[in-house]
């Protein structure tokens, strides 16, 4: 299946973007290639495995809200709860956020394709990943009852959709697929 597929290492070129450059050093870096499943478990902080640790992005969170502070997007606060402070980082340009919302609200609305192979890969992407992070209700809670149940069904059936038929069908969108399966086992 997709998510026990490995990763293979296409092209190291750096890519300008702090965190993606560091990914590829890892990955090029492994003497076996290892899963989609691993490399996400690796990626997020989220493995234990001792023998494997040396390929795990550092403060990986951190250093993304940091990313989206220094982009303006995000801003950086501390709260009290109660017995200890918490580094929060509250949305600071909200429309930004309504940008994306909006983006990924007209692909499974107007601009709906009913060809996964024939949507952009970011949207295709994005979708992917509100998915796996349980946020897709979010995204489109703002609609009207019937147009909320349109695009939640439309994304439905994309995200049903066999993730190794896909990936076979389409060059360039194989890791995305390949993220869904990995999500949906």
């Amino acid at each position: 299946s997709r998510c026990s597929s490995q990763v293979l290492l296409k092209s190291d070129a750096p890519t300008g973007d702090v965190l993606l450059d560091e990914t590829l050093r890892h990955i090029k870096a492994t003497e076996a290639a290892e899963t989609v499943q691993t490399w996400i478990e690796l990626l997020t902080g989220e493995t234990w495995n001792p023998f494997k640790l040396q390929y795990q992005l550092r403060n990986v969170r951190e250093r993304l809200a940091k990313a989206l502070v220094e982009k303006g997007i995000l801003t950086t606060e501390k709260q009290n709860f109660l017995l200890f402070d918490m580094t929060t980082h509250p949305v600071s340009n909200a429309s930004e956020k309504q940008r994306l919302l909006k983006k990924l609200q007209e692909s499974v609305l107007e601009r709906w394709v009913n060809d996964p192979q024939r949507m952009e890969r970011r949207t295709l992407a994005l979708l992917v990943l509100a998915h796996a992070s349980d946020v897709l209700e979010n995204v489109f809670a703002s609609l009207a009852d019937d147009k909320y149940d349109v695009a939640m069904n439309r994304t439905k059936d994309l995200l049903d959709m066999d993730p190794e038929v896909e990936a076979a069908k389409a060059r360039g969108t194989e890791m995305i697929w390949a993220v869904l399966a990995a999500f949906n086992k």
